[in-house]
């Protein structure tokens, strides 16, 4: 890999990549993210591999390996491009025969997705339900590039934003264009990201100026962060460049979770590639711009990524938040004034300056432009990544998207935001996704996490379980949050074991109330989300923990007996099912549970088809 020297040998190799990659030829695109790897794509990418050399398809059929599309739920899966032929949950005899299928030009009828609802097949990856209805400004390119091979990137118009700028741009210009966008930062606060750079070009430089990519993603069920680095990690280091020319930095971080082996693999390719090509170092493509990008590999703890625990770690210390100000755009990482963005914002700002501000900020709302990406998971028929113009009400995202409820069950809430996130319920569904509504609604965006819960979940211990999370992850820096989560998660299983008051409610209540208040970072000032929102939509679910002893949902073992009711047939699924051997009874004939062997698991109602499991 030769480096380039100057704007215009820039040019020129895009140019040249340009032809190379238009001919026109079928390619089979596979994803092989960590979903999809998990699912069995290496095993059909080997197939694909073989059938086309054993076939002499090389100059015929093109194969492209990519990060994820999104639709997790169907991996692995295919697409076929220029068509779009979207072939969903394939294997290795299906692979071999899709090869040769795209040799001949025809299209496997049989392989096709089917729409849950209709029952009809469909071809394209545009017309189907999960995708019709997104906007995937950034999921759309994990679909064109091999995140290991920085010409690909380029070919796809890559780095052309920053030639471009480093050309004829104006650092003041660029800041400007992304305040217009309206682009806000992504990872849960919401902050404008135009006016932090511009905050950060006005600190005096002599001491260094540090841009940071904060992709130390901790919340439970979310994975946007590491779908956009594994599969376009060259659009974050592209990102981070055009912020170094708008705000004179010469030093990058992307502080990464260490439980991120294959985005980990692929930005270590991504940042050797594009130094070793001129595009990060000294005096880039020729110009005064000068910026390279560390990486820093996080431990896992949830507070860091709270902006002055991470620089703390960043630093080789305890991730501890500190007090605000200084701001870490005056005094951030060793003295040095620091701009923070996690990863989906810096994705979006190539887009912004080849876009355009004004057509960036046509998506969205008032007060929140673009997109956002969803991990949309839980009770739901299509799991995955979702890319949705700000805006899209929960009722879209959830019955259109993501198909409803994955059984009969009907969905009862959706969490937001991680753990630190608030429960709003189904009844809310035209509430529309943006920061302020979600705010008013008792929730965040936070970085995109969002779980779907059906009438089987017990909202009570949804609030357990994440003020249990809250409370380990508490640095204990701040007595208030150290103290108050604990003593809240103690109330919590206090009512969810029939040992809650009426008192101890109250108490729960202004508890969450003053740690919400008083605490002194993002962790503690939003740890009290799942509590009071829980409360302020499912109230009578808490107090018929209390004055009846009893779980509505069928999930708090301490107040929940299980029955087998005259719906049985005595197929035995609950009795294989049964960890304890506390279910007998004859085949074809009604079973019976030993309540002195149960332990209230719950497997016998989840694989019970007839509804012959009672919970009382």
């Amino acid at each position: 890999m030769q480096s380039i020297r100057s704007l215009d040998d820039f040019q020129t190799l895009q140019k040249r990549l340009k032809v190379d990659t238009a001919k026109n030829l079928p390619v089979i695109v596979i994803p092989a993210s960590t979903c999809a790897q998990a699912s069995g794509a290496n095993e059909i990418i080997r197939v694909a591999k073989r059938e086309i050399l054993q076939r002499n398809l090389s100059e015929k059929v093109g194969l492209r390996i990519t990060g994820c599309h999104g639709f997790c739920q169907m991996e692995p899966n295919v697409l076929i491009e220029p068509r779009g032929t979207f072939y969903p949950k394939v294997g290795m005899k299906q692979m071999a025969r899709i090869v040769e299928a795209v040799g001949k030009g025809e299209v496997l009828e049989e392989y096709l997705y089917r729409d849950a609802k209709t029952g009809r097949r469909i071809e394209l990856a545009r017309d189907i339900p999960f995708f019709a209805r997104q906007v995937r400004f950034l999921l759309g390119q994990n679909e064109k590039v091999d995140p290991i091979r920085i010409y690909n990137y380029i070919a796809n118009g890559g780095y052309a934003a920053l030639a471009r700028l480093l050309g004829e741009g104006r650092p003041a210009d660029v800041i400007e264009e992304v305040k217009k966008s309206g682009l806000r930062g992504r990872g849960g606060a919401g902050f404008p990201t135009g006016l932090k750079w511009e905050a950060l070009a006005r600190q005096d430089g002599r001491r260094g100026k540090v841009l940071v990519c904060n992709a130390d993603e901790g919340d439970p069920g979310a994975y946007m962060d590491r779908a956009v680095l594994e599969g376009n990690p060259h659009a974050i280091i592209e990102g981070m460049l055009l912020g170094a020319f708008a705000t004179g930095a010469e030093e990058g971080v992307v502080y990464v979770r260490a439980e991120y082996p294959l985005a980990i693999k692929h930005l270590i390719i991504a940042l050797d590639q594009a130094r070793k090509l001129g595009l990060l170092g000294k005096n880039i493509l020729g110009s005064s711009l000068s910026f390279d990008i560390d990486l820093v590999k996080g431990a896992g703890a949830f507070v860091c990524g709270e902006e002055t625990a991470l620089m703390r770690s960043i630093e080789g210390k305890m991730g501890e938040p500190r007090q605000r100000p200084p701001f870490p755009v005056e005094r951030g990482i060793e003295g040095k004034p620091t701009a923070i963005n996690n990863v989906e914002t810096w994705a979006n700002v190539p887009l912004i300056i080849n876009l355009g501000a004004e057509e960036f900020a046509r998506v969205g709302t008032k007060n929140s432009k673009g997109t956002k990406i969803f991990s949309l998971v839980g009770k739901i028929s299509n799991t995955g990544l979702v890319e949705v113009p700000m805006g899209m009400t929960i009722k879209e995202i959830v019955h259109e998207i993501g198909g409803g409820p994955e059984n009969s069950v009907p969905i009862k809430a959706v969490q937001t935001g991680g753990p630190s996130g608030g429960c709003i319920p189904a009844t809310h569904f035209d509430l529309r996704i943006d920061y302020d509504s979600l705010a008013e609604a008792g929730s965040i965006m936070g970085s995109g996490g969002m779980i779907v819960m059906d009438e089987h979940t017990c909202m009570v211990d949804v609030a357990k379980y994440f003020m249990n999370f809250l409370q380990d992850e508490s640095c204990g820096k701040c007595y208030v949050c150290r103290k108050g989560t604990q003593r809240m998660s103690e109330i919590l299983d206090d009512i969810t074991s029939g040992r809650g008051t009426m008192e101890q409610l109250q108490t729960l209540e202004e508890l969450a109330q003053v740690v919400k208040d008083a605490s002194m970072c993002g962790l503690g000032q939003t740890a009290s989300n799942p509590v009071l929102s829980t409360l302020r939509y499912f109230r009578e679910e808490y107090e018929a923990h209390i004055r009846d002893r009893r779980c509505p949902a069928g999930v708090c073992r301490d107040l929940i007996t299980f029955t087998i009711n005259e719906n049985c047939n005595g197929c035995g699924a609950c009795k294989l099912a049964c960890p304890e051997k506390a279910i007998s009874g004859k085949k074809k004939e009604p079973h019976f549970i030993d309540m002195k062997k149960c332990i209230k698991c719950g497997m016998c109602r989840s694989v019970c088809k007839f509804d012959a499991v009672d919970v009382r």
